[in-house]
């Protein structure tokens, strides 16, 4: 930290502005006394006595004549930087560059594209780069590798600021015409007596699902693990395993047509914990103007997103 008080510019500006104790206190919402005081640190600081009585008023010295201009622009840059900034609307316009955003495949599949479109139409010289998302490392947003993380709260650094954007929940997927789905209710130990294949970047093959069946006494088989939940889906598709993705995921594949076609949803047996979904970024993009804007716009398309799947009651699910 500076030896010097820098507030003293502040004042000095303000007495060599008003030429006057009295008026440069009223300038700065201070007592003659207290601006009075100023003054002699100022005068002691500078080795100068910066104002001089001449009559019933102050006068400058040379070296406070000369200090005037310069004091002036110091004060005005150095209330500049530590002003808040705002960005207009029609400034986003303008914007070029590319936004880095890190996110799981059913993030991507899910709401790329209704997120691109709402950037692009505000900003059509920005780039949008999805980045894979292969683990929970905090890295890329320490380094501004990426300048958004989306993913599981809890997932990243304790010091980086999150927004939840949506609340997720899994669901069981099997190929048309399982056996599983021509039961009137899906039971526990329906659920368990089949193969099934899991989703993990790290090949763990145990979750949620597995305490709840283990609570009633239950085990499920797991055959098969994969990175992500298009293998899964793929996997099911072909044979009798059944997957376990989450909701918003089986939501692209109605999308796409998929799911009516080849496979179907289902509400798991068993309680599993609801996700959520959140945004995440580093304290030090927390004021930035332009990517206070990206983050908002990114909060904004995933409410409207949910908004609407709550409205459509996706298969029940």
């Amino acid at each position: 930290m500076l030896d010097a008080d820098l507030n003293l510019l502040v004042a000095l500006d303000a007495l060599l502005a008003e030429g006057s104790v009295t008026g440069a206190a009223r300038r700065l919402g201070l007592s003659a006394s207290a601006m009075s005081r100023t003054l002699a640190r100022l005068r002691l600081a500078t080795g100068d006595p910066l104002l001089v009585r001449a009559g019933r008023g102050l006068v400058p010295t040379p070296r406070a004549a000369e200090l005037r201009d310069r004091v002036h622009l110091l004060t005005r840059d150095a209330q500049a930087v530590l002003r808040p900034t705002a960005i207009d609307p029609p400034n986003i316009a303008a914007l070029e560059l590319t936004f880095t955003i890190r996110a799981n495949e059913g993030f991507i599949e899910l709401l790329a594209a209704p997120l691109v479109a709402a950037i692009t139409t505000a900003a059509p010289r920005v780039c949008v780069r999805f980045a894979p998302k292969p683990d929970k490392d905090a890295r890329p947003l320490r380094e501004g590798l990426v300048d958004l993380d989306i993913g599981v709260r809890g997932d990243s650094a304790p010091e980086a600021r999150t927004q939840m954007l949506f609340r997720d929940k899994f669901v069981g997927v099997a190929r048309a015409g399982h056996p599983l789905l021509a039961s009137r209710k899906i039971t526990p130990q329906g659920y368990a007596a089949c193969g099934h294949v899991v989703v993990s970047r790290r090949g763990v093959s145990t979750g949620p699902v597995d305490d709840a069946l283990e609570a009633l006494g239950l085990k499920r088989t797991v055959v098969a693990v994969v990175p992500g939940f298009p293998d899964a889906v793929r996997i099911a598709r072909c044979s009798d395993l059944i997957a376990l993705v989450t909701r918003t995921f089986l939501s692209s594949l109605v999308d796409a047509g998929v799911a009516a076609e080849s496979v179907k949803g289902f509400a798991l047996p068993v309680p599993t914990p609801e996700i959520t979904v959140s945004a995440t970024w580093h304290p030090r993009m927390d004021a930035d103007p332009v990517h206070r804007w990206l983050r908002n716009t990114v909060i904004a398309v995933c409410k409207n997103e949910s908004r609407l799947r709550a409205k459509g009651a996706l298969l029940g699910v």
